[in-house]
């Protein structure tokens, strides 16, 4: 399949990105804006794969979009780009309001009028595949309780609210138009090539350098982890097996509170980097706790029975197993880690295609 990707080049979609080229026959037009999140060095491995394109573009850049699906011509599209983080989207709300609302709204009707197009045997045969989060459902008060695919919507934060929206902006183009959608909501992921703003690798790099680790409020707050690559392959089963209208809930079946992953990592790199920093005797003496953030949703958790039973995806990774993995790949790659956080990396341009090459 031809299969476009937007927001390839940011944590979860370089993850799709990786996996689609390394793992199965696909051709894959990466389209991102390169906003700050977005890292072309987490794409290195396979930039030059004659399988792969990248081009830099805004969803909401409605004529560039539709010059691109005109040339590349997709089967599929994953739509990952989106503004992404509660932190951010608090402090300025309007990022998030015009990518993940205004942008996912012009993305589906470039989509539209390019679908529109195809014969009908294409036209049967196209996705759109919308991924979305489990913030979109608020928090749970009941220490059994679960999000399902039918949870009602609460969210909780200008970010939830956003992808909320979107959301509904999808399941309406398929209601009113027909467009064939799907649409999965995950759970917090974590792994390779995360930005060093998120809670697993701000811990890790900050006591590698011997700073604080931060924790908000009394760190109660439970999360489901989900490593990375494994929703990688859960993204790219549902676009290819996954029923039209249907919504998965993506889970890695690991609810951990959030001061226990700090202590996780904390133990892991006393194993794994001995050396602590000057003064520093023990990793777990860095944490601190700080004043919680406005909104702050208490826990989240996911019931990812339907993927498992009707498309038949497990994560591979238990928590342990992925955290071990992931503070490693730290480790590894303290440079790309230097890179993002000097912001360095925002000077890569690996294989780009212009907006004026497109529509010339």
């Amino acid at each position: 399949m031809r299969i476009l990707v937007t927001g390839g080049a940011g944590f979860i979609g370089s993850a799709v990105v990786r996996h689609l080229i390394s793992n199965t026959e696909h051709e894959v037009l990466n389209l991102d804006k390169l906003t700050y999140a977005g890292n072309l060095e987490s794409l290195t491995a396979i930039a030059s794969n004659s399988r792969y394109e990248f081009v830099q573009a805004d969803i909401g850049d409605q004529a560039t979009v539709s010059a691109v699906l005109e040339r590349f011509a997709p089967q599929a599209i994953m739509h990952l780009a989106a503004e992404s983080h509660v932190d951010r989207s608090i402090d300025g709300p309007s990022d998030f309001i015009q990518t993940n609302i205004v942008g996912t709204y012009s993305l589906l009707e470039a989509t539209r009028a390019y679908w529109q197009t195809l014969p009908a045997a294409e036209r049967e045969a196209f996705r759109f595949h919308h991924i979305s989060t489990d913030e979109v459902y608020g928090d749970l008060h009941g220490v059994d309780d679960l999000f399902l695919e039918t949870t009602p919507y609460a969210p909780s934060s200008p970010y939830s609210a956003s992808k909320a929206a979107s959301d509904h902006l999808v399941r309406a183009w398929q209601r009113t138009y027909g467009l064939p959608v799907l649409i999965t909501n995950c759970s917090n992921n974590y792994g390779p090539y995360h930005f060093p703003e998120k809670l697993i690798p701000l811990v890790i790099l900050n006591a590698l350098a011997g700073k604080p680790l931060p924790v908000y409020g009394d760190g109660l707050q439970v999360r489901d982890w989900l490593y990375v690559e494994d929703h990688a392959r859960a993204l790219v089963k549902v676009v290819t097996e996954g029923e039209v209208g249907e919504t998965y809930n993506i889970g890695g079946h690991n609810e951990q509170k959030n001061i226990d992953v700090v202590r996780g990592i904390c133990a892991l790199l006393e194993e794994l980097a001995p050396q602590r920093p000057a003064g520093v005797a023990h990793y777990a003496d860095l944490i601190t706790f700080v004043k919680d953030r406005p909104g702050h949703d208490l826990r989240y958790a996911i019931d990812a029975g339907k993927i498992e039973r009707e498309l038949g995806w497990v994560p591979e990774e238990t928590f342990q197993s992925g955290l071990r993995k992931t503070v490693q790949w730290y480790l590894d790659n303290l440079e790309w880690c230097r890179r993002v956080q000097d912001g360095s990396y925002q000077g890569q341009r690996l294989g780009m295609t212009e907006h004026k090459d497109l529509l010339a």
